[in-house]
């Protein structure tokens, strides 16, 4: 660790001085002044001599580390951590200043603190980034002041580090640890209940809320003194592809972020509950060309693979070609899969022209649409109107937002899956549906 020790003046050592200037100025009308200013300026040296000889006769009286992970989660609160310790033997003032990356456009990642002797401290901040890519870090700054804080000593920690925000990984473990614990009815996932008999018996297990009472095993409710059930496992190896829409639609901002960034977050949950669930994941870029395609699979590192393929994704300008999409599909999968489309339809019209495709996807699979609420529509049509104009946009609004329930039912009409659902309910949405599905043995 490097450091650097230039000298800084404090506001209160400007302050002095600036009195000590009127305290001369008044001199000049008042002799008497002189002497006492005199006297006040040798004190004033004198002490500020005793700062600088107490904050540089110790070489490194400090030490400060910044703790951020090698790799940041998109879209989500991911900490960062800096150590302080004062090696100083007297209480010293901090003011620690931390160069985050230019992304985050941030003026306020400022820290005061106070440390005695010996003393260490821990703090802790957050930082959400909105792009994926690769963000630098630059130094971390400490200026120390000792109890007269005349003067200010300036640590610089040269901790340079470059970080790669990945799709949320954050989310894809929050849904996991959830699922594997049975708990994801706190994550908004509805309970389904299995239809049929196409599930299996796999253990008898003790009661969690929100499990079918119709599934209590009361022998062993008696034997064990516990409420326990049944618990059946669902069928497996059924393919789930995401097929994920990069043309200009996806271009569109909510909260800082891109629908495609979403797409994307929802991606990473829905394949890792999949291949949690026993399913094989794949998935499939397109636009006006098809991107990347990796095949469902099962294995270890299928996840990995995901997330790599995830991360390099670019929202593109032209309109996508689903005929295109169509025509790999057709080719690449020949099994009858889960397809989850992840697009963005504004007008009927615009879903039409791309109907033909997609009825021909849901011939030979379980095709689901998976594509956006305006939210800025939908508040529009809460606001009042006021006058003409207020009138005449929400006659617009209320256009597009019946337009997108009527794009709903045309696909449902063809037998098409449909999901409509705002940016923020995109992971619990396309779970829900996924699980809905599974339960129903349409898979």
């Amino acid at each position: 660790m490097k450091y650097i020790r230039p000298l800084y003046f404090s506001n209160l050592f400007w302050g002095i001085l600036m009195g000590l200037s009127a305290v001369f100025l008044g001199a000049q009308a008042a002799p008497f002044l002189f002497g006492i200013a005199k006297l006040m300026t040798a004190i004033f040296a004198f002490l500020v001599l005793l700062d600088l000889f107490l904050l540089f006769r110790t070489k490194e009286g400090i030490f400060v580390k910044r703790d951020v992970s090698d790799r940041l989660s998109n879209g989500d609160e991911n900490p960062v951590t800096i150590y302080l310790e004062n090696r100083y033997p007297f209480k010293t003032r901090w003011e620690i200043v931390d160069e985050i990356p230019f992304q985050f456009q941030r003026r306020d990642v400022l820290f005061k603190a106070e440390l005695s002797p010996n003393e260490t401290q821990l703090l802790r901040y957050e930082l959400r980034p909105t792009k994926r890519g690769e963000y630098s870090f630059g130094a971390v700054n400490a200026f120390i002041k000792t109890p007269l804080g005349l003067v200010k000593r300036r640590y610089q920690s040269s901790q340079n580090k470059t970080v790669a925000v990945y799709p949320s990984y954050l989310q894809m473990r929050q849904y996991e640890l959830m699922a594997i614990s049975n708990r994801l009815t706190e994550l908004g996932i509805k309970r389904i209940r299995r239809l049929g008999h196409s599930m299996e018996f796999e253990q008898i297990r003790p009661y969690v809320k929100g499990d079918d009472v119709r599934t209590v095993n009361w022998k062993a409710t008696a034997r064990r003194n516990e409420l326990m059930v049944n618990a059946f496992q669902d069928e497996r190896s059924q393919a789930v592809y995401c097929l994920i829409d990069k043309g200009r639609v996806m271009k569109s901002p909510f909260e800082e972020m891109t629908l495609l960034d979403y797409a994307i977050n929802a991606t990473l949950v829905l394949s890792n509950i999949a291949l949690i669930k026993q399913d094989k994941a794949g998935l499939i870029t397109f636009s006006e060309v098809i991107g990347q395609i990796l095949p469902a699979e099962r294995k270890a590192g299928q996840m990995q693979k995901i997330l790599e393929v995830l991360y390099k994704q670019k929202t593109r300008y032209l309109e996508s070609d689903y005929e295109t999409l169509y025509a790999h599909v057709k080719k690449h999968i020949r099994q009858r899969s889960l397809l989850l489309l992840f697009t963005n339809f504004e007008t009927l019209s615009a879903m039409r022209r791309q109907l033909p495709f997609l009825r021909q996807l849901a011939k030979t699979h379980l095709l689901i649409v998976v594509f956006f609420e305006n939210t800025e529509t939908a508040s529009l049509l809460k606001s009042p109107a006021d006058n003409t104009e207020d009138i005449y946009l929400k006659t617009i609004a209320e256009r597009f937002y019946y337009e997108k329930r009527r794009i709903v039912k045309e696909l449902e009409l063809y037998g098409i899956q449909a999901i409509l659902t705002v940016p923020k309910d995109l992971n619990a949405n396309t779970v829900n549906k996924y699980l809905e599905l599974k339960a129903k043995g349409m898979m």
